[in-house]
């Protein structure tokens, strides 16, 4: 059988689109390919490290990729996963080609403001939406088998 490919994309792949790439490679084992990538690449979020973290996923050696660079290597995929929030909707990148495509829009932990123990809650409740909407993803991935 082969893998369900998957990209995940969001403006920087810096938080949201680590985070779900890193809760498919986890929660969906070997029946996804899982790659994930943003239009203008920035840092790995270290909120985001730390979150993960908490629940043994280590991230931190991963590197931010650029969307531009996978369809330069003409990468193709069975489902591209935008998870910008709504007010960057405009400037999330699309990905051409045939395939099916979602958006699922997540609060951007890089907004995030007040104390550092504020930031991380409000961090922990997007990983938390983003691993229950990998978990749907999966189900629903079973109509396609």
């Amino acid at each position: 059988m082969s893998k369900i490919k998957v990209l995940f994309v969001c403006i920087h792949n810096s938080a949201r689109s680590q985070m779900a790439e890193a809760y498919l490679k986890t929660l969906g084992g070997d029946r996804f390919e899982v790659e994930s990538a943003g239009l203008e690449p920035g840092k790995l979020n270290p909120n985001v490290v730390k979150v993960l973290k908490e629940i043994d996923i280590d991230i931190s050696s991963h590197q931010t990729k650029s969307v531009f660079d996978f369809l330069k290597q003409n990468k193709s995929y069975h489902f591209v996963i935008t998870v910008c929030d709504e007010t960057a909707s405009e400037r999330c990148p699309i990905f051409p080609g045939r395939v099916t495509r979602q958006h699922w829009p997540f609060p951007d932990p890089s907004s995030f403001t007040g104390s550092e123990e504020e930031v991380l809650a409000k961090t922990r409740e997007v990983r938390d939406m983003i691993k229950e909407r990998v978990e749907n993803f999966i189900v629903e991935c079973h109509k396609f088998v």
